[in-house]
């Protein structure tokens, strides 16, 4: 079973920090199906399995991420899975201000929603402004490049939605923007980590030039339920 709050990102979110946004109870929990498509079991217990299948509404697809090997209940099925790294910072290379930057406000969410869509950086919400900070750059007024915040728990930061526009990349402003936020992360006494695609070596040497160093590796799998009626 897993000791480090990292180790079950989602879980640890959803039973701290951001427990006001879940659904479930003390075996398993969901985020609120319009904010992210995230799930997690508090371990693979049979009876945190069988909860966690329970939660698994028909027709859509639910998110784990976890270092330890994913074990499904009776009645899901894998849809996907992919390598991820976890990597952490506790020294990052940081700014504190560039006046390039600005905080994304409730106005914004289409078009990070839209930037998302376009860049996939990962699975993101128009709601994303409910689980924390976002910041951007807008060049004649349109978004162009954003990062933010996603999972939060007790001393801990995700750094998250790190992406930018094809016409405008090459000019650093991924850098500038991680930098940018895991700084904030910092200053509220908080360490910032991040999830990257074990096959993005672009990313991963991006993060380990400010100071991110692999943690743990992860492992992601998209699930759906079966058709059939779970016991």
């Amino acid at each position: 079973m897993s000791k480090h709050p990292l180790d079950r990102p989602v879980w640890s979110a959803l039973t701290t920090r951001h427990a006001r946004h879940s659904q479930g109870d003390a075996m398993a929990r969901r985020y609120v199906p319009s904010i992210w498509p995230f799930i997690a079991a508090r371990d693979d217990s049979p009876e945190s399995l069988q909860a966690l299948a329970h939660l698994v509404q028909a027709g859509e697809s639910l998110v784990l991420l976890q270092a330890d090997e994913i074990i499904l209940p009776p009645g899901v099925a894998v849809v996907a899975t992919a390598a991820a790294v976890q990597m952490i910072a506790e020294r990052p290379s940081v700014i504190e201000r560039d006046s390039r930057i600005e905080q994304l406000q409730e106005a914004d969410a289409p078009a990070m929603l839209a930037l998302a869509e376009l860049t996939k950086p990962g699975p993101f919400s128009q709601r994303a402004l409910e689980l924390g900070e976002f910041w951007g750059l807008k060049e004649n007024g349109a978004l162009v490049a954003m990062a933010g915040e996603r999972l939060k728990q007790q001393g801990f930061t995700e750094l998250s939605g790190v992406c930018c526009h094809p016409d405008v990349r090459g000019r650093g402003y991924a850098r500038l923007l991680s930098m940018f936020v895991a700084g904030r992360i910092l200053r509220r006494g908080e360490t910032p980590y991040l999830h990257a695609y074990a096959t993005n070596e672009a990313a991963i040497a991006l993060y380990q030039s400010i100071g991110f160093t692999l943690r743990s590796a992860m492992n992601v799998a998209v699930v759906e339920r079966l058709w059939r009626q779970l016991p």
